[in-house]
Formats: C-alpha cells, structure tokens, sequence
C-alpha cells in the first residue's frame, strides 16, 4: 500500500496508512508511535480491555483537529474484530470489543487516539463490576483533586470497599471500586450518589456534588454520573489527546503524596520505564471485587436511612 505498511499481528493483517502523519504536532509524534504505543501496551492493558465494550474518540487528522466520539462500529471494519450488540433507548449499538493486540493497533489506524470503556462487560451488560468517582477539578489546583482523593479514599476502606486509584491523563484522578456484577447500574448509582453527598456534606469547603459549574467555587467535584447504562469512562493506559500525549495511569496509592505528580504526570515517552521499574499497580483488581451490600448498610446507618 502507498505510504504505508503491513502489520502481522497473531493471525491478523493490520495496514497502518501514512504512518508518518503527525498525531502530536507540537511533540511531533506520529500515527505510526501511536499505533506502536498500543501494540506494545497491549500487554498490560488488554486485561482491563477484554469483553469490554468501547467507545472511540477519533483524532484522524491529529489532535490539533476537533475529534469526535464513536460508538456504533463501522461497516469497514473487518470480521475478525469482536463486536457486542447492545439495547439502548431508541435500538441498538454495535460496539468494538478490543480483545487482542492486532485490535487496539487497527483502532490506533483509524484515529482512535483515546479508547473510552463501558463499566460493565459485554456478557452482563447492565451490572457493572466498576464503580468509579471521577474527581473533577474546577481549576488548575491538582493539590485540591490530591486531598480530594485522600478523604474519598478514606471514606470508601471507611465503609470497607476497596479502591484503586488512576491518574486521567487530563485534569484529575479516578477512584474505582471493584463490583461483584450483583448489583445492577440504577442500585450502583444511587449508591454512589448517596456516597458522594455525604462525603460533600462532610467537607463543605474542599468537596461538592453541584453539576453546575458555576455553582461549584473552587472545590473539586464528585462526579459520580458516570456509572450508569451506557456510560464510558477513559480506559487505563489510554492515551490523551493533549500536548505531551499524557496516559491515563493506573497508580499505587502510596503515590499519592508525590510532590510531582499530576494528572498528566506520565506520558506516552515515560509510560514504559514506569512499567519496567514497577509493574502494574492495578493486578489483581478482578480479585478485589466486593458486593455493595455491606456497604449500602454502613452507608445507610452514616445518613440515618433504616
């Protein structure tokens, strides 16, 4: 093919086109390291990945250029891609699952620069085995999205749920919560809600639950939203599309106290040689996964609910 190459990935053809195209204009990193860059992290990241369905947000022409958002998978792409059916408000969507090395390269190929997934796996699609509570700042402050993480922490290992958390590679942290798949998306929402409001109500100054920004001052807010039906959130190891391609970095908690770290703390170039030097801070969390309801009980009795 003309300016371009053929990759054989397992028993898969994968053609990267103009390899060269800038993706990165002021890095000057090209199409060809951002589909190398998820071949190589292919290895661990595939794990969080698997059976997952994923919604891509596209940069063909670089991230210089406004992307967009897919769902629905394209009729092009070829048959040896997984895919899941699933049911939304007015029909349906097809939708990728990236299971294998040759289909995180393939979706790099078509300008899938950031893979967004759903918090619930393919074959129980409306019981998520993630909870998450996404830390969103309402300025530059990262040192207010760190205590933020601190009294969230502390409140979930408080009503005895586990936690990992994970940098975005944009403006905050993530905190997720491994689930059981018992509960469905409306009984992990309210949950999470109820949780957030009173972890709110508990730092009035630092933390809220307003969805309008223009009500939130300078805290940091809880946003909880994401765990529902039909929701994504930004998967671990995934690149962003921003100067520096930062990664969405899954991290130890002890980490949180670095004095460097930020939501963009660690990027395509650096990713590797954190990897090499500590492996992965998130193996093993399927084993952590827990049932919400001793934690519904304890909540119920910190609100006065019966």
């Amino acid at each position: 093919m003309t300016g371009g190459k053929c990759l054989r990935i397992g028993q898969h053809r994968v053609e990267v086109s103009h390899p060269s195209k800038l993706y990165f204009l002021a890095d000057g990193i090209t199409k060809g390291e951002v589909v190398d860059y998820y071949r190589r992290i292919a290895e661990v990241a595939s794990v969080y990945y698997h059976d997952r369905p994923l919604t891509q947000q596209r940069f063909p022409e670089g991230i210089e250029e406004e992307g967009f958002f897919q769902k629905q998978i394209p009729p092009h792409f070829p048959d040896w891609i997984d895919r899941v059916t699933l049911a939304k408000t007015d029909g349906q969507i097809t939708y990728v699952l990236a299971n294998d090395e040759a289909v995180l390269a393939y979706l790099a190929n078509q300008g899938c620069v950031t893979p967004h997934l759903a918090l619930a796996l393919a074959g129980k699609p409306n019981h998520p085995d993630r909870m998450i509570l996404d830390l969103d700042p309402s300025d530059g402050d990262f040192e207010k999205v760190r205590g933020a993480a601190e009294d969230a922490g502390s409140f979930l290992e408080e009503l005895g749920l586990p936690c990992f958390l994970m940098t975005t590679g944009s403006r905050g942290l993530h905190i997720v919560t491994p689930l059981d798949r018992s509960a469905d998306f409306d009984r992990v929402r309210d949950f999470a809600q109820s949780l957030c409001r009173l972890l709110a109500k508990r730092h009035p100054d630092r933390l809220t639950c307003e969805q309008r920004k223009d009500r939130r001052g300078h805290r940091v807010f809880l946003d909880y939203l994401r765990n529902a039906y039909g929701q994504t959130s930004v998967a671990p190891y995934a690149l962003r599309a921003k100067p520096g391609a930062p990664v969405a970095t899954p991290l130890r908690w002890s980490e949180l106290g670095r004095s460097d770290l930020t939501a963009q703390r660690f990027t395509l170039k650096t990713i590797f040689r954190r990897l090499g030097a500590m492996g992965d801070p998130w193996a093993g969390i399927a084993e952590e996964a827990r049932s919400l309801k001793p934690a519904e009980k304890k909540l119920r009795e910190l609100t006065g609910g019966s």
